[in-house]
């Protein structure tokens, strides 16, 4: 998928991998946790949680790092 480049929010950043192809959640594969949806940083390319779940871990890396965009990845749980 390619992002708009005239959006200055996905300038400099990497296209996001295609749906599915995430293992999951970075932090809650290493804490045993479960997530409901995924989000992919188009910065550093950080996997993370949604609102959605309960570790709210995209939001939490969006907190640290203020990078500004991030695109679906679910993957199966």
């Amino acid at each position: 998928m390619e992002l708009p480049r005239s959006c200055p929010h996905v300038q400099g950043t990497r296209s996001p991998v295609p749906a599915g192809h995430a293992d999951g959640c970075e932090e809650c594969l290493q804490t045993g946790g479960q997530w409901v949806e995924l989000r992919e940083c188009l910065t550093c390319g950080h996997v993370g949680c949604r609102d959605t779940s309960p570790g709210i871990h995209a939001a939490a890396h969006w907190a640290t790092t203020a990078y500004p965009a991030t695109a679906s990845c679910d993957a199966p749980r």
